[in-house]
């Protein structure tokens, strides 16, 4: 092979990889935005979100999270995207809208009192990471992660509260209403999702 169809072949190769790392990048992106769209968290009318939500489910499918989590194409486009560090869709939108979550943990005593704690920072920094962690932990679809995130803050919240015998955390998702609703005077509601219990002898 001569140098120019070396070059030539390079080239090539540089703008194949160009090209897949940048349909990456707007796919992902993509994806993102119509995720927000689709859950209605935009001023986006709503007979569209179901539009954005098959059109996120086909943006999904492309980088490969509709597959089963051994598939190896899948493997590889997780990887490539954490290796490059654009694992995270950038969407069009204030970054990090999360849904709001709530965590409670309701502490039971020996002497049959029970408490209710929510868990608790220090600073206003400490503050947006929790609301991050909530947010992801909401978001996961692992069983066992989020329990053991859920464990982790329960064993925070009992070194606060050294004599409770028992811990139940209960995690739920707090729905805001839409403008609409919002502007006849419907307030927000709390759904639950998820109690754990965690005992002292564990």
């Amino acid at each position: 092979m001569s140098s120019r169809q070396d070059r030539t072949l390079r080239r090539w190769l540089w703008l194949a990889w160009f090209g897949l790392h940048f349909s990456f990048i707007l796919v992902g992106s993509t994806r993102e935005t119509l995720s927000l769209v689709a859950r209605g968290l935009t001023v986006i009318p709503a007979k569209l979100q179901g539009r954005a939500g098959r059109t996120e489910s086909v943006a999904a499918g492309l980088l490969g999270e509709n597959a089963s989590a051994r598939n190896p194409v899948r493997r590889a486009i997780v990887t490539y995207r954490h290796v490059a560090g654009i694992e995270v869709g950038y969407g069009y939108f204030a970054p990090t809208i999360p849904a709001a979550y709530k965590l409670v943990f309701e502490l039971r005593y020996s002497d049959g009192r029970v408490d209710y704690a929510l868990p608790r920072v220090r600073s206003r920094a400490g503050r947006l990471r929790m609301v991050g962690l909530l947010d992801e932990i909401g978001r996961t679809r692992s069983d066992a992660l989020r329990e053991r995130l859920i464990k982790l803050l329960a064993a925070a919240s009992w070194r606060e509260h050294p004599e409770a015998t028992k811990i139940r955390a209960i995690f739920g998702a707090i729905l805001l209403p839409s403008i609409e609703e919002f502007e006849r005077g419907q307030k927000q509601s709390y759904q639950f999702l998820y109690a754990y219990d965690f005992s002292s002898a564990e």
